[in-house]
């Protein structure tokens, strides 16, 4: 089986994607995962990336789309879930071109969706260590000290691309981005929303009874 699941910042994505890579025995293809590979391991296509990154430009959709491609020539067999790729009209475009080279298609784009209040509390009440990095929740991952790092002891603070303002620009860039991509593949008949707004194996069971639906 070959999925796309898209959804906005925060509704849970990366933790679904690898809930039916596991369950269905499929690739997940990470977009964030495939590009800190490729810069880390300084391979020709890390390079092109690092060289807009570190100039604090946008990777483009070739160098993108390349990625994708070198990851779904020897896993398309077995059926993938891609995470985070495509997020605009030309990327889906050049997607079809490559499964079609492949003699693959897909079987389901997948969105997940949230209300915009869901999606902030769960952004902005992500606090992070200053000394070790450690993660933690203001609801869900609650420090047994409030603000401080259960392991270290360190000071826990909010990142700016966390607080309320910047998560609002960010859906609404999601939106603009993904409003062509979401037509497209609905005239194919192949787009299903779930509700993501439960926990991670709730919007996983969703997921599962309408794939198992749909077949």
């Amino acid at each position: 089986m070959n999925i796309i699941l898209l959804g906005p910042p925060g509704v849970g994505k990366g933790t679904e994607a690898n809930l039916i890579a596991v369950r269905l025995s499929i690739d997940h293809i990470s977009t964030g995962d495939m590009l800190r590979q490729e810069v880390r391991e300084n391979t020709d296509l890390g390079k092109d990336a690092r060289a807009f990154m570190n100039r604090g430009k946008l990777v483009p959709d070739e160098v993108i789309m390349a990625m994708v491609q070198k990851r779904l020539v020897p896993n398309f067999s077995h059926g993938f879930i891609l995470d985070g790729v495509p997020r605009t009209l030309n990327q889906a475009e050049v997607l079809g071109e490559i499964l079609t080279e492949l003699n693959a298609h897909l079987d389901f784009v997948i969105e997940l969706e949230a209300g915009e209040d869901v999606l902030i509390e769960r952004l902005s009440g992500r606090r992070v260590c200053k000394k070790c990095h450690a993660l933690y929740h203001t609801i869900n991952m609650k420090p047994i000290r409030d603000g401080a790092c259960d392991r270290c002891g360190g000071e826990l603070y909010q990142r700016d691309d966390d607080k309320v303002a910047t998560i609002k620009r960010r859906l609404t860039i999601y939106q603009q981005e993904t409003h062509g991509l979401k037509e497209f593949y609905k005239k194919k008949g192949i787009f299903l929303t779930i509700n993501a707004e439960g926990n991670a194996e709730e919007t996983f069971r969703k997921i599962h009874d309408c794939l198992a639906l749909k077949k």
